[in-house]
């Protein structure tokens, strides 16, 4: 339980980043096949998946509630060692990928869909250096349908493994709008703020339906890729995170080189796969 609401953390911090997939460190914590399972299969197997699902669903809400500023401070101060830290909690996730293609022959149409994806990411990491306007989120029936698909998008590109949904939301122009709605709620909600709590379900209903509707319809299709085509599928995962440490550095903020930097920030590389090697164990 406390293994997977740990797990369920890093999900969440990684969904609020941009360049960094909540997928991706899915993956990296051995837990992608069980929740697409859980997920396409919530009804049927509804104590099993709920087992599975309730202490991540807990542990992404803790990730973004307590940490999200926590971080915020971080890439603030130390930009360079945050970054390396999740690349290496990226990295360290690779080993649990590379084992289920181990051995088998390697054709065209694997190294094709591997650098498919590996461009598609890295594509995705350069168009959004800068983010669009921002959006409009007064209430109205047009605003409520555009938040509903924007939470399907976001949500989508949060279960692939390698492609950002934050980085998504700033492509659309949502990403700051819709995180400092979060923060605003997170406030009106602990001093009982009635109206101001009100003004935040405007946004994170719609937008939450839609990302649940996100979520299960991708996990079906995903479940379906990985019965008829699994080793593409797994070449496809492979492109995608390789991919992301380049997205994480087009898209952050390295700030101050010096030795001193490249030291720590080598610590945190480390610190960071022997996370993501500690947590992927079963």
């Amino acid at each position: 339980m406390i293994k997977l609401i740990l797990k369920g953390v890093m999900m969440g911090v990684a969904n609020i980043i941009p360049g960094v997939s909540g997928g991706t460190m899915a993956v990296s914590m051995g837990i992608y096949d069980k929740i697409i399972h859980a997920a396409t299969h919530f009804i049927s197997e509804f104590k099993e998946s709920m087992k599975l699902l309730l202490p991540i669903i807990l542990g992404m809400g803790i990730g973004i509630v307590a940490l999200a500023r926590i971080l915020e401070y971080m890439f603030a101060r130390v930009p360079l060692q945050t970054n390396l830290l999740f690349i290496g909690l990226i990295i360290g996730g690779l080993p649990a990928i590379t084992k289920k293609v181990k051995g088998k022959t390697i054709r065209l149409g694997h190294i094709l869909v591997c650098l498919l994806f590996f461009a598609v990411v890295a594509g995705l990491a350069m168009m959004g250096e800068q983010e669009g306007a921002a959006a409009d989120l007064s209430f109205n029936l047009a605003n409520v349908l555009k938040l509903f698909g924007v939470g399907i998008v976001a949500s989508a590109t949060m279960v692939i493994p390698g492609v950002s949904g934050s980085m998504m939301l700033m492509l659309m122009g949502y990403y700051n709008p819709v995180l400092n709605t979060i923060n605003d709620f997170i406030d009106n909600l602990i001093q009982f703020n009635m109206p101001g709590i009100l003004e935040g379900c405007k946004v994170l209903v719609p937008f939450g339906i839609g990302v649940a509707v996100g979520i299960i319809g991708i996990a079906k299709l995903i479940e379906v890729i990985f019965q008829k085509f699994p080793e593409h599928a797994y070449w496809a995962i492979i492109g995608l995170i390789v991919a992301s440490p380049v997205a994480i550095f087009l898209m952050g903020s390295m700030g101050t080189i010096n030795v001193v930097a490249v030291l720590t920030g080598i610590v945190a590389l480390l610190v960071g796969i022997l996370i993501s090697l500690k947590l992927g164990e079963e």
